[in-house]
């Protein structure tokens, strides 16, 4: 995990043993995470009217805040659990219009941390693709920001076709993508490469699991997105493969340390049936 997503948990716990406490939303994108928290009391939701208690965490994902604002006026106490890199990008888009740029966010539309980006901001654009910036009206100057778990290549494309489409306009890109994204990305990227089958371990609703996914596919033809051990399909490992395991910021450990040892069991278990069967059917599947 990243120091983020642990730093919100550990709050989410502190909170959560000295009284009733509500996180809206999720504090992160990973169900064996959110599971543990509602085992320990935590409640869980969605909608600001809906919370039950005086005590609110916002998510690692952050909030606008105007959102935030909006709960202490409605008498909730509200503890934050954002991550300090998902802060600095709202930092960096306030000085950006400030500074009289049209905002951009490159990011996932329907994400809590995009959408915390944007409330404060109405106007803001938000693309995704070279479609989307092919449709973005022209402005005399363009301030872009991305949401923190995009791959910097990616967001670096989009912001020179964006330079590239209106040469006349200023063009000025904060990078708010997180160190934690970028390390594993590279790393994710080089593994691929050296294997024949990926294993991605992460959360089903994970932002920078589905990055990892699509970079390890870049590399890689036998990539598969699994939540846990117990989505491991024995069909997708064949003998003699090299098989690489990388994970989301937002995945446990010991969610991990579970895809590996069902691997490893999976590995030793081929084994045995290979010496177990008869010299003639072992003749004949090695032909």
């Amino acid at each position: 995990m990243c120091f983020g997503v642990r730093d919100a948990i550990e709050l989410a716990h502190e909170r959560s043993a000295a009284g009733p406490v509500t996180v809206l939303g999720d504090l992160v994108h990973n169900e064996t995470v959110l599971s543990d928290l509602r085992a320990r009391g935590v409640l869980i939701r969605h909608d600001p009217a809906d919370v039950p208690t005086r005590d609110v965490v916002i998510t690692a994902h952050g909030a606008s805040d105007r959102r935030i604002a909006g709960l202490k006026a409605s008498g909730l106490r509200v503890l934050e659990a954002t991550c300090p890199l998902v802060h600095r990008a709202h930092q960096a888009l306030r000085r950006l219009v400030d500074a009289g740029f049209h905002p951009v966010v490159v990011g996932q539309a329907d994400h809590v941390e995009v959408r915390g980006l944007t409330e404060d901001h109405p106007g803001c654009e938000v693309v995704l693709s070279e479609e989307e910036v092919d449709r973005l009206p022209e402005r005399p100057r363009y301030g872009v920001v991305s949401q923190t778990t995009q791959p910097v290549s990616r967001v670096r494309q989009l912001v020179d076709r964006l330079a590239a489409r209106f040469p006349a306009s200023e063009v000025r890109w904060t990078d708010t993508v997180c160190q934690p994204t970028k390390d594993r990305q590279t790393a994710a990227e080089a593994l691929a490469g050296r294997c024949d089958v990926v294993l991605v371990v992460g959360g089903a609703h994970s932002n920078n699991t589905r990055r990892l996914v699509d970079t390890c596919r870049s590399r890689c033809g036998r990539v598969h997105w699994l939540q846990s051990a117990a989505d491991l399909d024995p069909a997708w490992v064949r003998e003699g493969d090299t098989v690489g395991i990388t994970a989301g910021t937002s995945t446990p450990d010991s969610v991990i340390d579970g895809v590996e040892a069902a691997l490893k069991a999976l590995s030793c278990r081929s084994r045995l049936e290979a010496r177990s069967q008869p010299p003639s059917e072992t003749r004949a599947k090695a032909a």
